[in-house]
């Protein structure tokens, strides 16, 4: 598992002092960053090797402005090309929100999907969740 902490900015807030549905999709992005740098140590973006194939956000407590959250993230399922990151945001000990992202190992010249390399698909294994 990964972890990542974030103090909710006042930016991130609407009107009734709650984070804005918009911005879970961010903390996650950001959380997976761990992620990313298994498959591109420097995060060389002209040598990108994933893509975004869906996400889902399902949202279970509402959080609030000026508390900190925990973003944590864990492989979910493990294919031959693709790979499902499973995430949960925490706010005062609360499991506040879900997410779940498909990402695939993309080839970008081809324009296709290419095998999770083995040594990557070990990295990826040490953050197996069961759901």
């Amino acid at each position: 598992m990964f972890s990542e902490q974030f103090k909710v900015r006042f930016c991130e807030t609407d009107g009734l002092a709650h984070v804005s549905n918009t911005v879970l999709v961010q903390w996650f992005e950001t959380a997976r960053e761990p992620i990313f740098r298994i498959f591109s140590p420097e995060l060389d973006l002209k040598n990108w090797p994933l893509i975004l194939a869906s996400y889902q956000v399902d949202f279970l407590k509402q959080i609030y402005y000026g508390e900190m959250v925990d973003v944590k993230t864990y492989i979910s399922r493990l294919g031959n090309s693709a790979f499902d990151v499973y995430q949960e945001v925490w706010q005062n000990q609360q499991k506040s929100a879900t997410g779940l992202t498909t990402m695939v190992n993309f080839d970008y010249q081809l324009q296709k999907a290419k095998p999770i390399d083995a040594n990557i698909r070990t990295l990826l294994m040490e953050h197996i969740i069961e759901l």
